[in-house]
C-alpha cells in the first residue's frame, strides 16, 4: 500500500444573485474555487476570505468531503466546503460566474414543473428501479424516487438537493457518476463539474434554501436598498420556487425585519415603488434574547 500525503483546502462556493439569477463562481474548467489553509491563518474562514479576494458577507462552513477516490497524484486532497454570500454590486465582472441551475437544472421550478422531470428523469429512474435484485430493494427505491422527483409538485421539497443530487448519482444519470454508461441513452442532466465539485454545489444549495427560510441571511444578497418585490424575486431564485406575492410580503413586514428608507423607485412598470432597509438590530437584539426566528416562506 502506497503512503499518501494529506493535503487540506478550502472550497467555496461563492453565491450572488444578479438579475434573479443564483450565479456561482467557478474557474475554466467547471471547478469550485479553492485555496489552501496555510500555518500563518488563525481560522479556516479566515483563510478563505483572504484568498478569496472578494468581499464576502455571510460564510458558513458545509462539510468535509474526504472520499478516499479525491487524489492528486500521491496525495489525498480533503476539501473543507464553505458557502460565502456576495452582493451583487460586488460580482465582480472579471471574474467567471455560472448560474447554478446550469449545473442541477431540475432544482428550478419558478416556470413550471420541469418536463426535465417528467419526461426525461422519472423513466430512467423507474426503469432502475425495476431491476431491484429483491422486492424490498424495489419498494426501497420507488419510496427514494418519491420522496426525491415526487410528480405531485405540491409535495416537492426544495431542500433535498443533495438527495436528489445523490440519487442520479447513484444511477448513473449524471456524467461524473462512476455508473455512468457511456452508450446508455443521453440525457442532458446539467453540466458537469470539475471532481465531486456538484455534489459540493448541491449541498450549498440545500444548506442556503434551509437557511432563507428562518435566517436573514437573503439579505447578505442583496443592495443596501430594495424594493419587497425585488427581495421576493431573489428568494424565489434561490428556493427555485414562485411565492404567493401578498403572503410574502405579510410574513416579510410582520417580521419587522425591514424598514421602509422613504425613497422611491421605478419598478419594471414604470410604477413607482418604496424602497426598504434590512434591519441588522433586529436581528442582533433576537440573537441576544434568544428569541426563535419565525419562518419567513
Amino acid at each position: 500500500m502506497v503512503d499518501l500525503a494529506i493535503k487540506i483546502e478550502l472550497s467555496a462556493v461563492i453565491v450572488a444573485v444578479v438579475g434573479n439569477e443564483p450565479l456561482i463562481v467557478i474557474d475554466p474548467q467547471n471547478a469550485l474555487p479553492s485555496g489552501p489553509f496555510e500555518t500563518e491563518h488563525r481560522t479556516m474562514e479566515q483563510a478563505l476570505r483572504a484568498w478569496a479576494g472578494l468581499p464576502l458577507g455571510y460564510v458558513e462552513q458545509l462539510y468535509t468531503f474526504a472520499d478516499s477516490d479525491r487524489r492528486a497524484g500521491n496525495k489525498r486532497i480533503v476539501s473543507i466546503g464553505y458557502l460565502a454570500l456576495l452582493r451583487s454590486e460586488a460580482a465582480a465582472s472579471g471574474i467567471l460566474w455560472s448560474s447554478w441551475y446550469k449545473h442541477l437544472p431540475w432544482e428550478d421550478h419558478r416556470k413550471d414543473f420541469l418536463p426535465l422531470i417528467t419526461k426525461h428523469i422519472l423513466p430512467q429512474l423507474n426503469l432502475w428501479r425495476s431491476k431491484a435484485s429483491t422486492a424490498d430493494a424495489n419498494r426501497s427505491r420507488a419510496e427514494r424516487i418519491a420522496i426525491a422527483f415526487p410528480t405531485d409538485k405540491r409535495q416537492w421539497n426544495e431542500e433535498l438537493v443533495l438527495q436528489r443530487y445523490e440519487l442520479l448519482w447513484e444511477t448513473g444519470l449524471v456524467e461524473e457518476s462512476p455508473h455512468h454508461r457511456a452508450g446508455a441513452k443521453k440525457i442532458f442532466l446539467g453540466e458537469a463539474m470539475a471532481h465531486d465539485h456538484r455534489r459540493i454545489l448541491a449541498t450549498a444549495m440545500a444548506r442556503l434554501r434551509a437557511k432563507i427560510k428562518y435566517r436573514p441571511v437573503v439579505f447578505e444578497l442583496m443592495p443596501d436598498s430594495f424594493t419587497l418585490l425585488q427581495l421576493q424575486e431573489t428568494v424565489e431564485a434561490l428556493a427555485g420556487l414562485k411565492l404567493h406575492k401578498p403572503n410574502f410580503r405579510r410574513l416579510i413586514e410582520g417580521q419587522g425585519l425591514v424598514e421602509e428608507t422613504g425613497a422611491v423607485t421605478r419598478g419594471a412598470s414604470g410604477r413607482p415603488a418604496k424602497l426598504f432597509a434590512f434591519r441588522r438590530e433586529v436581528s442582533r437584539e433576537r440573537a441576544v434574547v434568544g428569541t426563535k426566528p419565525s419562518r419567513m416562506f
